[in-house]
């Protein structure tokens, strides 16, 4: 697969996708080794420097990576740590980040036999800042720490400058904008006294950022304006013509924060990145090209001058088709598709969507987690292209008087919704293959008559509502704004698990409204029984069955499942015949956690009426489970326990007798299931919980069971009453055991047993349990 690359290097350049190369790296400063370039080696070196200094990283990796090899023969551990450090960094230009993290580990390695400290400090300070780049904050910080702490031992102030820049960065992204900003201006004072200009003046941009972000629009100017001075001295290059699209991207955000100074403002965002453009041309440099010009494409769009703003993307998309460079022609594309829906161009701009998405589709997963403006917040890069392309497929669908045309646009705008499903769960878990397991596409016709498939999508000033039905694929318009259906999800969500009041109804019969009540009479002509939600954001965090008509609960008129995505789901019925399960869980007070005394009646029932084997208290370790999965034929795994699921997949865990056991664990697990001709049928996960407001969280709920193959999953949205969860698990399994009842129907008839009891009656008890996946 084709990787993106990331905007994260000595310093993260705002905006940009690539690895810096460090032109001077630190360490050979203490090394008195140099290369010979009349050498084999030597020679493949110069020409790989050559090559990343234009932007051609896949020519520069296959020039180190031969260099370390001819090194690696000549027995030169010095040299051969260059290149390997070099090779990291193209790697990372590619995206390639677990390979870039190979050669670096390899270059620890080999550096650490030498005992010599400032060698190792780069070394660590590279690997940090990859995992920087990637978003995993834990690992950044350890390696980071420990290049910061050879650096203050050793004075070396080269080091020290690159260091707290990173770390400033880490704090920045922790939200920690105080510390970030000691962090930058320490770093400016250490790269000023070692002479590392372009440094100093990225880090000042890095610091203007964190200023506007502390509300400090006046001395975050004062901050580019000195970045911006310091670069004019340095000749042309590659590094300076980042630097300049780094401060250009930052007065363009500063600007709506200084409105009396708008006007100039523009001007020199302006100025500074046609500067950058030509310091690219005269190297050659087409990648870096491609975002200078791109980036004064959008900064016209903003402007209204729309001419310009076109002619100066198409610039920019040959640009970076000239490279293959993929991470920035598919912005491109979609800013042109953009570009041309704004001057009512839809044919050609939905043209430009699809073109941007069909090159964003084998790209790999770290194009998500890296920010399109600011290296110092997180934010998802890909919904917006793909929600847009929905929203203009909508609109064409709209203005196509044929029937059969207009239904086609309505599945294409399906398919651009399903797409970024699949996009969301690869980032959640930071793995490409995360769909490997999935069916092949489902068709519409294979699904129940009986079933309806609903995907909610929340546009800023509407709720589009696209139902499949048996007869076709249904639009139905609802003028609710995102932000005031988001604001009346969390409501309903914070009351719902009050148990002792009803304060939730307005908000569970609003939501009703604006989500059921427009299908109603869809939904009755065609005798639909079941739904089958694919939602988004907030809507993953709320028990649709608990929606309220006035008279009733959603429940009482459907059984209802969801899914990420329903491309991801393989929905056949359950194979009752060969249905054996395995039952691990706690009733036992560990690790803090408080007992569960009823999960023993949910091992019990399951026992009763299936084929199973336990791991109860002392016997529930992950040792243990990994075993019986390994060597026994289950069908079914159902783990009574505390858990939690976190916006990050690290963070989430259930517990176990002796530890946690995370997401990634569990999926190796129950992964051991996919290369059998029978993958686990279902996973049960019951006492667990997720954040209010926690949109990820409720996506891991779901994507846990997909990516380790598992074809359905029944979870819980919030920690609920022992005895009610034991009672309602027992009578799901029980109504399980009747062939002509799907697992959608088995849990709507246990939430019913539970809802009819007058001491469980209230949703908290009985709402927060869905069905993910495959609901058959």
């Amino acid at each position: 697969m084709r990787a993106l690359t990331r905007p994260c290097a000595l310093f993260i350049t705002q905006g940009t996708r690539f690895f810096l190369l460090v032109t001077v790296l630190l360490f050979t400063a203490t090394q008195s080794q140099s290369h010979e370039t009349s050498s084999p080696a030597g020679l493949a070196m110069k020409e790989g420097a050559h090559a990343f200094e234009r932007g051609a990283f896949g020519e520069a990796l296959s020039h180190w990576k031969q260099a370390g090899e001819l090194y690696k023969g000549s027995g030169n551990a010095p040299a051969q740590v260059e290149a390997l450090v070099l090779s990291a960094q193209a790697s990372m230009g590619l995206g390639q980040s677990k390979q870039a993290l190979q050669s670096l580990e390899l270059a620890l390695a080999l550096v650490q036999k030498s005992g010599d400290p400032l060698i190792e400090a780069p070394i660590l300070g590279h690997l940090g800042r990859i995992y920087l780049a990637l978003r995993q904050l834990p690992e950044a910080s350890e390696y980071l720490q420990q290049a910061a702490d050879i650096a203050h031992k050793q004075k070396a102030s080269p080091l020290m400058a690159t260091t707290l820049n990173d770390l400033g960065i880490l704090s920045a992204l922790k939200q920690q904008d105080k510390n970030a900003l000691d962090a930058f201006q320490e770093s400016v004072s250490h790269a000023q006294s070692a002479g590392l200009l372009l440094l100093a003046a990225t880090t000042r941009t890095n610091a203007a950022r964190v200023l506007l972000r502390l509300g400090q629009p006046a001395n975050s100017r004062v901050a580019l304006d000195d970045a911006l001075d310091h670069l004019q001295d340095l000749p042309p290059s590659r590094d300076h013509s980042l630097g300049l699209i780094g401060i250009a991207l930052a007065y363009q955000r500063l600007t709506p924060q200084l409105p009396q100074a708008h006007d100039p403002l523009v001007l020199r965002t302006a100025g500074v990145l046609q500067e950058a453009a030509t310091f690219a041309e005269q190297q050659g440099d087409k990648r870096t090209l491609s975002y200078a010009l791109g980036y004064l494409g959008h900064l016209y769009e903003t402007e209204f001058r729309m001419d310009e703003a076109l002619q100066l993307t198409r610039r920019a998309l040959f640009a970076a088709q000239a490279v293959d460079a993929p991470e920035s022609l598919y912005r491109w594309q979609w800013q042109l598709g953009r570009q041309l829906a704004a001057t009512g161009q839809l044919d050609q701009a939905i043209a430009s969507y699809r073109q941007a998405a069909v090159t964003l589709q084998p790209i790999r997963v770290e194009l998500a987690q890296a920010s399109v403006e600011d290296p110092t917040v997180g934010q998802d890069t890909v919904k917006p292209l793909f929600f847009e392309l929905a929203d203009l497929l909508l609109q064409r669908a709209s203005l196509t008087e044929d029937a059969k045309a207009a239904e086609g646009y309505l599945l294409s705008a399906r398919d651009a919704i399903e797409a970024y499903k699949t996009a969301e769960l690869r980032d959640y878990f930071k793995d490409d293959c995360v769909d490997a397991v999935r069916s092949r596409l489902t068709t519409f016709d294979r699904l129940s008559p009986d079933t309806a498939v609903i995907y909610p999508i929340m546009f800023s000033s509407r709720l589009e509502l696209l139902m499949s039905l048996p007869s076709g694929l249904k639009r139905i318009s609802v003028p609710v704004t995102a932000e005031r259906l988001t604001q009346v999800i969390r409501e309903f969500r914070r009351l719902i698990e009050k148990r002792t009041t009803r304060e939730y109804v307005p908000h569970a019969q609003q939501l009703y409204d604006w989500l059921i009540r427009p299908l109603e009479t869809d939904l009755s002509r065609l005798n639909i029984t079941t739904l089958v939600f694919v939602p988004d954001s907030a809507l993953r965090t709320i028990p649709l069955a608990a929606l309220h008509d006035g008279s009733s609960f959603l429940i009482n008129k459907f059984a209802l499942a969801m899914t990420p995505g329903l491309t991801l789901t393989d929905p056949r019925p359950l194979n009752r015949d060969k249905l054996r399960f395995l039952t691990a869980g706690l009733t036992k007070s560990v690790q803090g956690f408080p007992p569960l005394p009823y999960v023993a009646d949910e091992v019990e029932s399951i026992q009763r009426l299936y084929k199973s084997d336990q791991l109860l208290n002392n016997a529930f370790q992950a040792s243990r489970l990994e075993r019986e999965l390994r060597e026994g034929r289950y069908g079914g795994l159902h783990i009574a326990t505390h858990g939690r699921f976190s916006t990050e997949v690290n963070d989430s865990f259930l517990l176990t007798f002796d530890g946690k056991l995370t997401m990634q664990t569990l999926d190796q697990l129950i992964g051991l299931f996919r290369f059998r001709q029978e993958p686990l049928e279902l996973l049960t996960l019951s006492a667990c919980q997720t954040g209010v407001g926690d949109d990820r969280a409720a996506l891991g709920l779901a994507g846990v069971a997909l990516k380790a193959g598992a074809r359905s999953a029944l979870a819980t949205l919030w920690f609920i009453n022992d005895e009610a969860s034991a009672t309602l698990i027992s009578e799901f399994y029980r109504q399980l055991r009747n062939p002509a009842l799907s697992k959608a129907v088995a849990l709507q008839r246990a939430q019913l047993k539970l809802l009819s009891d007058r001491i469980y009656e209230h949703p908290a008890y009985w709402s927060p349990f869905l069905l993910l996946n495959n609901w058959l």
